[in-house]
């Protein structure tokens, strides 16, 4: 989500890139690779509480539609600069369902939820995804082994706890709006991999431009959900919601996402999406300590909790490989 990305727009580029990407195996080089963890980690990590201080002037629908629209508006002039075509009918198909479910279910309902809970306990629920990811893809055939169960257990057990806390416990639809984000985002991530249950592919155009595409498929979604539900954003807006938008859009989804890119490309997966257990933690004190947020002792447990599930999770899947 934090896709978010996803998780901040990461569980998108590592599934659909198995399909529609083919990276060459360039040298590692330490000093980027630490770079580019470091843009993971803190970026997305810090994503949660900007998209809480931009809902100040932009509800929730309108933020991430007009975020997503203009960073794919970027990304795909950027792609044609480049000399990227433009997507065939069926790219744009895929770019439309995943990004219906990835952006416009899991970042619409990410913001939704944020209205009511807080970005700490919000970025510690989506850290369950994971172990989401692998139990949806039991119909495929992929079977998880005694560890990564124990990994999916655990995480589901810590957000079991954390939604009966002060936090989401206090708020029914800030709960129902996270289990819709996760719940859509996992199910995206498992066709970009795998296709439609019928068996077609989802298979976005190559590059950048897919990536693009799928932005502005889920962008106009968004707006066109900003427009059903009368939603009217405050303006002027205020410098500080303003600010967090611009940093959504330009270290969120591209910064972020180029980052995550090379990791792809120079490391293995497991140490690509490590954000999975980091984000949390910098979202958590984040919102404890910039945002004034308020996280019990026994949210703090819960958090843990997931963390460890996901920590299981991951290593499972690094001895699996």
């Amino acid at each position: 989500m934090e896709t978010a990305a996803l998780p901040e727009y990461h569980v998108a580029m590592s599934t659909a890139a198995t399909s529609s990407l083919r990276f060459p195996a360039p040298a590692a080089s330490a000093p980027l690779v630490a770079a580019c963890l470091a843009a993971t980690w803190l970026i997305w990590g810090s994503t949660y509480l900007a998209i809480k201080w931009a809902l100040i002037s932009f509800p929730p629908f309108f933020q991430m539609g007009t975020r997503f629209v203009t960073a794919g508006l970027l990304l795909g002039a950027w792609a044609a600069w480049r000399g990227a075509g433009w997507p065939r009918r069926d790219e744009w198909f895929s770019a439309l369902v995943l990004g219906a479910l990835m952006l416009g279910g899991g970042y619409g309902a990410t913001a939704v939820a944020q209205q009511s809970v807080g970005s700490g306990l919000v970025v510690a629920f989506i850290a369950v995804v994971p172990a989401l990811v692998a139990a949806l893809q039991w119909p495929y055939g992929v079977r998880p082994g005694w560890l990564e169960t124990g990994g999916i257990l655990l995480g589901l057990a810590g957000v079991g706890l954390l939604a009966s806390g002060q936090g989401f416990g206090a708020s029914l639809p800030g709960l129902m709006a996270m289990a819709l984000a996760c719940l859509t985002w996992s199910l995206g991530s498992v066709w970009a991999l795998h296709g439609l249950p019928g068996g077609r592919r989802l298979t976005l155009a190559p590059g950048a431009a897919g990536y693009a595409s799928q932005m502005l498929a889920g962008g106009a979604l968004l707006m066109a959900l900003s427009w059903l539900s009368g939603e009217t954003p405050a303006w002027p807006p205020t410098p500080q919601a303003l600010a967090s938008w611009a940093y959504l859009v330009v270290a969120g989804s591209l910064l972020g996402f180029s980052a995550y890119m090379v990791l792809l490309q120079r490391t293995s997966a497991a140490l690509a999406s490590s954000y999975t257990f980091v984000n949390p933690v910098i979202g958590l004190a984040l919102g404890v300590t910039l945002g004034g947020e308020a996280v019990s002792a026994g949210e703090w447990a819960a958090a843990g909790v997931v963390l460890v599930g996901v920590v299981v999770l991951l290593l499972a899947q690094a001895r699996r490989r």
